[in-house]
């Protein structure tokens, strides 16, 4: 078998995937700022199957994006996802990135308490004096935690991003979040990851960066 190639330019490369991407759409249809966050899922995982799991809340896209331009820090659940995010562009608006998983009370109190990491970095996260985003790509027990201080209205999102992946719990973690009256972002089902956490925080800020004036 003859193997081609496409002769294509390095800086034409992301260009040509997403010209891709849009005509193995085909006729499929999406919000206008939920498109470029269901074509960047797309492209960072080669899944089409983001077309129709990705489930916003109403104005989801727009609150978040006006939540970062008044300064949201966004907490996540993995050094992958907090690596993956493009910090640079965050912090024209003020923003910081957050992960505690690693940090030495966390892991101390996790366990003492019998719990996960994940729920005593939501608790450490809910201490933050100022406007939060969070992105859940790996800890269902992360997106419980939240669906619990939500309700015992100790915490208030700007932003929900729940892509956890997996088997345990997933599944039931995300509808919970869809449950609340907090704008989120969630891939139904057991898809997800730290790079789809971080991909949807990085379509946001391109959002923003395409809507300046």
């Amino acid at each position: 078998m003859k193997v081609e190639l496409e002769n294509i330019m390095p800086r034409e490369i992301e260009k040509r995937s997403f010209e891709i991407i849009t005509q193995e759409l085909g006729e499929r249809t999406f919000e206008d700022q939920q498109e470029m966050i269901v074509k960047r899922c797309i492209h960072t995982s080669a899944d089409f199957e983001y077309a129709d799991n990705l489930c916003f809340s109403e104005h989801a896209v727009q609150k978040a994006m006006d939540a970062i331009k008044k300064g949201a820090c966004i907490v996540t659940d993995t050094q992958m996802a907090k690596a993956g995010i493009n910090k640079r562009a965050l912090a024209r608006y003020g923003g910081e990135v957050y992960c505690f998983m690693s940090d030495e009370d966390v892991a101390q109190a996790a366990k003492n308490n019998g719990t996960t990491r994940a729920t005593v970095c939501i608790d450490k996260a809910a201490k933050l004096d100022r406007p939060v985003i969070f992105a859940v790509g790996n800890a269902p027990t992360a997106l419980v935690r939240l669906y619990e201080l939500i309700q015992e209205k100790k915490i208030k999102p700007e932003l929900i991003i729940g892509v956890p992946v997996g088997f345990v719990n997933v599944v039931q973690s995300k509808e919970l979040i869809m449950e609340t009256d907090v704008p989120y972002i969630v891939a139904r089902g057991r898809k997800g990851g730290s790079n789809i956490a971080a991909c949807i925080c990085n379509a946001l800020l391109y959002l923003i960066d395409d809507s300046r004036e």
